[in-house]
């Protein structure tokens, strides 16, 4: 057989000196051969190293036991939790997860749901940026979960916005912060809306100024612009849309020579591996990521109720952030 070529039932069937359809039965309906033959072919099989065809296995069934999960940007540390959890979740219920890299884009997601979707049983879509219409036309086809975007009759996992943004807003009052900027992410993603809508509600009930600028990409790069827009601004406090472009910004304002926190405080949102040992250690609100992949996985499936799940964000005080100056 060539090198590379897979083992086929064929193959197992001619070195096993029995009929292709005594192959089939011996492995997928054992009941239906004698002990010995299915014993001998599933020697045969083991020795040659065959491997079912999950594809061909599905064309009864239209399952393949495969999932997929699309994240945003497969470098940012906020992700690696979620794909720990549900990779974990669906390999302990029988399904292999496939992970597509959108790079924040929504042709390239569409793309990958297109390419995946007679593959796939279904779809686990991280911080979708697909317009709502695609989003329903894609559900139609296959069940679909959301993490971090929310639209009525989807199933999702959602964080929350709301008490993460007020614990960030009532943290910085309490330091005598009176002007905020929010350094905000990607026009497309539902989750920068209700960031914004939470902190200047928030920050309105303080009775404290808050300004939105950007938007930014949510990379380390989108922090130094970020961080050169927010100077201007005349805030002693930025709210980041995430760590990663909060990181950024501490980076950007350690070469220009600014304090930090004596002259500015920063704040980002995801608690990412690396924020607690970047200089300084980033304060930030933090979300169970790997709980929430676990989650989306069980919602996929059907063994948890569907709906609406909301998860803790509690936030983390570190060294980035401390008293207004003057």
């Amino acid at each position: 057989m060539d090198q590379f070529r897979a083992v086929t039932l064929h193959d197992v069937a001619r070195e096993a000196g029995v009929a292709v359809s005594t192959v089939s039965r011996a492995l997928s309906n054992p009941d239906r051969v004698s002990a010995r033959t299915r014993e001998h072919v599933r020697a045969v099989a083991t020795r040659l190293g065959y491997r079912p065809n999950r594809i061909a296995q599905a064309l009864p069934s239209g399952r393949t036991r495969i999932l997929a999960l699309l994240v945003p940007d497969i470098t940012n540390p906020h992700n690696f939790g979620l794909v720990r959890g549900a990779e974990a979740q669906a390999g302990a219920a029988g399904y292999t997860l496939v992970l597509g890299d959108t790079q924040e884009s929504p042709e390239r997601e569409s793309a990958h749901a297109d390419r995946l979707a007679s593959a796939v049983d279904g779809f686990v879509l991280i911080s979708s940026r697909l317009p709502d219409d695609e989003l329903r036309e894609l559900r139609r086809r296959h069940p679909v979960v959301l993490f971090n975007r929310e639209l009525e009759d989807f199933p999702s996992v959602v964080l929350d916005s709301l008490d993460g943004s007020r614990q960030v807003v009532e943290h910085l009052v309490a330091l005598g912060h009176r002007r905020l900027a929010y350094l905000g992410g990607p026009a497309s993603a539902w989750m920068d809306a209700e960031r914004w809508r939470s902190l200047s509600a928030d920050a309105a009930r303080a009775g404290v100024e808050i300004t939105r600028l950007g938007p930014f990409s949510p990379t380390l790069d989108g922090g130094a612009a970020a961080a050169d827009v927010g100077l201007g601004s005349g805030a002693t406090a930025f709210v980041a849309f995430n760590d990663l472009l909060a990181i950024g910004v501490l980076q950007r304002l350690e070469r220009r020579g600014v304090d930090v926190p004596g002259r500015i405080s920063v704040v980002g949102f995801d608690d990412i591996f690396g924020s607690d040992f970047c200089h300084p250690p980033l304060t930030t609100v933090t979300n169970p990521a790997e709980q929430a992949g676990r989650m989306l996985i069980d919602m996929l499936l059907g063994t948890c109720a569907p709906g609406r799940a909301v998860l803790p964000t509690p936030l983390h005080v570190r060294d980035s952030t401390g008293v207004a100056a003057g």
